[in-house]
């Protein structure tokens, strides 16, 4: 499967960094203003991702939950989501999208009409935070004949027999979540030991592309900067945050935010 995801995780090899990953909600705060902040950060990074608005996330922290309830109070539909990436796409410094969300909205709209909408909108990955192994195993080999990347989950807990039969069946890339927390939370083991568990996760199978995520901060980006990619998004959120409450441009300072990263990790 040619995926724009690979390529990206291979170019930032090259350079000998991680790939810098940066998830932010689709129509935070305004569909003007998320559709503007991809566009100013695709130079420094090398993958948005970007999640459906959900009124329940089980996997958000507060400050994603923020962002969802803005996007959705401001009237952002399942379809707005593909109209930004479609638009952001057209542009020719654009980056590979991974669209993260839950699969209820998929199976809202049906399976196969999701996926013709992640086609002609031109996503490159799917995250589907509710829908784990082995019950994925039919939407990850339709994501692949769409050449969709179908991005697996791997956590602290998960036994090494399963995340073998998990690496075995996925994609390009896997997301190894950092501890047992909702997005945003403070790391709860050293950085040292997170890495440790990542590299037992990344002897299964070397030539998959493994990314970290959940807690990483400006703190702690730098510590972990050996991982095939790193994906920053509480930290973002609360960029924006703070920019509406002070009444001031959130493109600019979540651009400022996000080539202090690519700098951390350079």
């Amino acid at each position: 499967m040619t995926n724009l995801i690979s390529s990206s995780f291979k170019a930032a090899k090259k350079e000998k960094r991680p790939a810098l990953l940066t998830y932010t909600v689709a129509g935070d705060s305004t569909k003007k203003i998320s559709q503007n902040i991809l566009k100013s950060i695709s130079n420094f990074v090398d993958i948005c991702e970007l999640g459906f608005p959900h009124n329940t996330p089980i996997a958000d922290g507060g400050q994603i939950q923020t962002s969802a309830y803005r996007a959705i109070n401001n009237g952002i539909k399942i379809n707005d989501v593909f109209k930004i990436v479609k638009k952001y796409k057209k542009n020719k410094a654009a980056k590979p999208i991974i669209l993260m969300g839950y699969y209820n909205m998929i199976y809202q709209l049906g399976e196969n009409n999701f996926l013709n909408k992640c086609k002609r909108s031109k996503v490159d990955g799917i995250i589907v935070v509710d829908l784990p192994w082995p019950e994925n195993k039919k939407f990850s080999k339709k994501c692949k004949k769409n050449d969709i990347c179908f991005v697996q989950l791997i956590s602290p807990t998960t036994s090494y027999s399963r995340a073998k039969q998990i690496i075995k069946d996925s994609h390009d890339m896997i997301y190894y979540i950092s501890m047992l927390s909702t997005t945003g939370g403070k790391l709860k083991l050293s950085t040292k030991e997170i890495l440790s568990n990542y590299e037992k996760i990344k002897k299964i199978n070397k030539n998959k592309h493994c990314v970290i995520g959940f807690g990483i901060t400006k703190k702690s980006i730098g510590k972990l900067k050996s991982a095939d990619g790193l994906v920053v998004g509480s930290a973002i959120c609360k960029e924006i945050t703070k920019s509406l409450s002070k009444r001031q441009n959130p493109v600019t300072n979540v651009s400022k935010s996000v080539i202090e990263l690519k700098k951390l990790i350079s």
